[in-house]
């Protein structure tokens, strides 16, 4: 294990709310990774059920997990910016706390990104139901991304990504309350960053019933404020994203 007075190479971002079912399975795949130089910062945001307290036993047994608690109830983009903040790794990844990773997850991306002298990396991930067992469906990854690909469709799922800090410049999340991370993604691209893409499955994205993500009508009109409010594009080309958009929605749904 690394001391704990050295900077972890990887901090893991985790923002958790009324997450009491699953955050102690999303720590535990941390704690089952093969690489152990990781720090995981995770910021309750205000849950009103027992995850800040199981956060806390967590981290009272392990050094390298550090729980924080906002003041106020402000959403994923405010917990994981504040999570960043404390970060001290060079590399961040993300893992939102009804999510798990497989056990090589962060030793497998990490060689990865050596090897391409990669700068922005995400990876494929299966699918699990509420209860954690695999519904056989995994993501696609593309090798690489740019913003136009970006624009037609969010192919980047967050549990997968891992950023160098020192070649990306400063990371942070608008403050919206979904698709902020689909934000940050068409931000570091539209600097000239390419998102490359590993096919190796990784994490496991569970489904859940009534999360933000599943309500399908939300996420649309978001993802059309994305292209109107934060990218300003014109309306013709909103008009032709979000078209895409569209379709490859419901391609992807009608396999899930």
């Amino acid at each position: 294990m690394m001391n704990i007075d050295t900077k972890p190479l990887v901090s893991v971002i985790t923002p958790a709310y009324n997450s009491e079912r699953f955050i102690g399975e999303t720590i535990d795949s941390v704690l089952a990774q093969t690489l152990e130089d990781w720090e995981m910062i995770i910021v309750d945001d205000c849950s009103t059920d027992r995850t800040f307290e199981i956060i806390k036993r967590y981290a009272a047994k392990e050094p390298r997990i550090k729980a924080r608690r906002l003041s106020e109830n402000s959403g994923a983009a405010i917990a994981r910016n504040e999570a960043i903040r404390q970060s001290r790794g060079r590399y961040i990844a993300f893992l939102d706390s009804d999510d798990q990773w497989f056990p090589e997850k962060l030793e497998v991306q990490l060689d990865f990104m050596k090897e391409n002298n990669a700068i922005f990396t995400f990876t494929n991930y299966c699918y699990v139901n509420e209860q954690g067992e695999g519904t056989g469906k995994v993501s696609s990854t593309p090798s690489s991304v740019n913003y136009t690909d970006l624009l037609k469709q969010n192919m980047i799922g967050c549990l997968t990504v891992m950023i160098d800090k020192n070649k990306a410049g400063p990371i942070e999340m608008v403050n919206i309350r979904t698709r902020q991370d689909y934000v940050l993604w068409l931000s570091l691209c539209k600097k000239g960053i390419r998102a490359q893409g590993l096919s190796q499955v990784l994490s496991k994205y569970r489904v859940v019933q009534n999360s933000v993500s599943s309500d399908k009508y939300k996420m649309a009109k978001q993802n059309w404020r994305v292209y109107r409010k934060i990218e300003k594009l014109s309306l013709l080309k909103s008009v032709w994203y979000f078209a895409n958009y569209i379709f490859f929605k419901v391609k992807k749904y009608s396999t899930l």
